[in-house]
């Protein structure tokens, strides 16, 4: 009975995960992605990468790579051999800005201080920057804002491998190439190699873990807004966590409004990691409140403060359940309500994959489905949310869509594909 009574809830306020329905959303969705490649009015920002995936990538050269992200900050030694990815000099750091703010200035000198003793061994610089930028025509990025509780001030409008080559030059190190890129397109770049990427009809990235995105490859002539020509392929940032286009429900609309960015990114707060717990406690107290639940689990509700995508996974498997749970229909009730926010989350990535395939149009032959490269929390994690997925990826697109794509989910591409952005590029 409880069980019903949480999808009778989900429904009232509009978060059932019925509501998204990846074939029939997907349409709009990608009509949309083909307006912010024109230029026109759309919630995708379409960034332009000026980077290609195409070709095959130089062996036995080795590579600098900076990955700074929303906690770490970590620099490594790439090198592609005949016997795999060999990664050496791996140091992490605390990202500059996090805990404490940092200057821009500071920042640079930090990641100088970081490259300066492995430029003696490469020419190349591979720069993972997971922040919000506009990527030049040279494959530099324009800062557009720092955020994910990291503070740089002075960043705004900020050239990053320019600013990086100006400092290392100040300190006599000159004459490298450097390549700006986030960590969705490192995922799609670290992803199947040229030989297997023989086996697929294309290939996306996907970051589905504390943030949402994708990306894909087009031809060059695609991106209007560009005045771009030609038929050579060129990746796609989609920043799909601002998508707008799907209906939200109240309790979206209430997290939307207490965030630090109220109307922005409405698709990432409907499904990324770091919202999801914060999405469940909301319907949990709201249903404590209206009696729902028991005394005992509506007291322990009402005490709970921010919790994370693992522990609603895990009460969504039906453990831990007693932390918060009195009776047997607590249990059905927390157990339902949470299970459907992943599969929410699911159906909203599995809308945006379909997409992005109506987009490039791609999929078409079962023999050769498309290869998501996924990396992330959620995808990785998640024992609800990727078998949700991968079953959303053959009867919502595969049987209704007639598009086909497999998952192949890693772990740490971020270091390969910022060294294969560089090497395939400069």
């Amino acid at each position: 009975m409880s069980s019903q009574a949480a999808l009778e809830f989900l429904e009232k306020y509009g978060m059932s995960p019925e509501r998204v329905v990846p074939s029939r959303d997907a349409v709009p969705m990608a009509e949309d992605m083909e307006r912010g490649l024109r230029g026109e009015k759309s919630s995708f920002p379409m960034i332009p990468t000026y980077l290609s995936d195409e070709g095959e990538i130089p062996l036995d050269q080795p590579c600098v790579v900076i990955d700074a992200g929303g906690t770490n900050f970590r620099r490594a030694l790439v090198t592609f051999t005949a016997e795999g990815v060999k990664v050496e000099e791996l140091q992490r750091w605390k990202m500059p800005g996090l805990g404490e703010s940092a200057t821009w200035e500071q920042f640079i000198s930090f990641a100088a201080d970081a490259v300066e003793p492995l430029l003696d061994r490469t020419d190349r610089i591979g720069f993972c920057f997971s922040y919000q930028a506009e990527i030049q025509p040279d494959m530099d990025g324009r800062v557009f804002r720092i955020d994910k509780e990291v503070v740089i001030t002075g960043c705004e409008g900020q050239l990053v491998g320019r600013s990086l080559l100006e400092e290392l030059s100040r300190r006599g190190i000159t004459g490298k190439k450097i390549v700006i890129l986030n960590d969705t397109v490192a995922v799609l770049l670290g992803g199947p190699d040229a030989a297997q990427r023989a086996r697929f009809g294309g290939v996306i990235g996907q970051v589905s873990g504390t943030g949402t995105n994708t990306c894909c490859s087009l031809p060059a002539e695609r991106i209007v807004k560009r005045g771009l020509t030609g038929t050579k392929h060129m990746i796609v940032n989609l920043e799909s966590g601002m998508y707008d286009g799907l209906e939200p429900g109240t309790f979206d609309r209430i997290l939307d409004e207490g965030s630090n960015n109220p109307g922005s990114k409405a698709f990432e707060k409907m499904t990324a990691g770091v919202y999801l717990g914060e999405l469940c406690r909301d319907m949990l107290k709201a249903a404590a409140g209206e009696g729902l639940l028991s005394a005992v689990a509506s007291e322990r509700i009402g005490a709970l403060g921010w919790i994370d995508s693992a522990v609603i996974d895990a009460w969504s498997c039906g453990e831990r359940l007693e932390t918060v749970c009195r009776t047997e229909e607590d249990r059905d009730f927390v157990q339902t309500l949470c299970r459907a926010v992943f599969e929410r989350s699911a159906r909203c990535m599995a809308t945006n994959l379909a997409a992005i395939l109506l987009l490039t149009g791609e999929g078409t032959d079962p023999a050769r489905p498309v290869c998501v490269c996924a990396e992330g929390s959620l995808v990785q994690k998640s024992r609800v949310y990727r078998p949700c997925l991968e079953q959303l990826l053959r009867e919502e697109i595969g049987e209704k869509l007639g598009r086909h794509a497999v998952l192949q989910v890693s772990s740490e591409t971020t270091l390969a594909g910022s060294a294969a952005a560089a090497l395939l590029n400069t």
